[in-house]
């Protein structure tokens, strides 16, 4: 079953992101598509976006893509902070444009890319952790 995810990466060259590779290749590419596929069994719907993502770029050849190794996901899924899989994250230069997850109409898949490579990059929403700033007073001597 992973054969249609291995083929993206076998066959049609795509990359193979882990931890050491991701942010060098992700500024690198003026736009990239990111395919975070978790695993194939307990998400089938990964192995229909590995079949639609190339037929993507066909329609938007300006996309770079590549697949997130199984061993990576986990912690750059925290960066875009999305909950659904398989998605797709979208970068301009390495900043982040959005996220399509599941799979979707062919229709819709164009709307949102297209209008997702128009945006202005925005600050990754990955999972914040509040910075609570608790000055201690100082206290004068003597």
């Amino acid at each position: 079953m992973a054969e249609l995810i291995d083929r993206l990466t076998e066959q049609l060259g795509y990359p193979l992101l882990d931890q050491s590779s991701f942010d060098e290749f992700i500024q690198d590419q003026p736009f990239s598509v990111l395919f975070f596929t978790e695993d194939p069994a307990r998400f089938p719907e990964s192995l229909d976006v590995a079949v639609i993502l190339p037929e993507l770029l066909k329609q938007f050849p300006q996309l770079t893509p590549a697949v997130i190794s199984r061993e990576a996901e986990r912690s750059l899924q925290g960066r875009y902070n999305f909950t659904v899989w398989p998605t797709l994250v979208l970068l301009k230069q390495g900043r982040y444009l959005g996220a399509i997850s599941k799979v979707q109409d062919w229709d819709l898949y164009l709307r949102d890319i297209e209008s997702l490579l128009q945006r202005e990059p925005t600050r990754n929403p990955g999972i914040g952790i509040p910075v609570v700033v608790n000055p201690q007073q100082t206290q004068p001597c003597g």
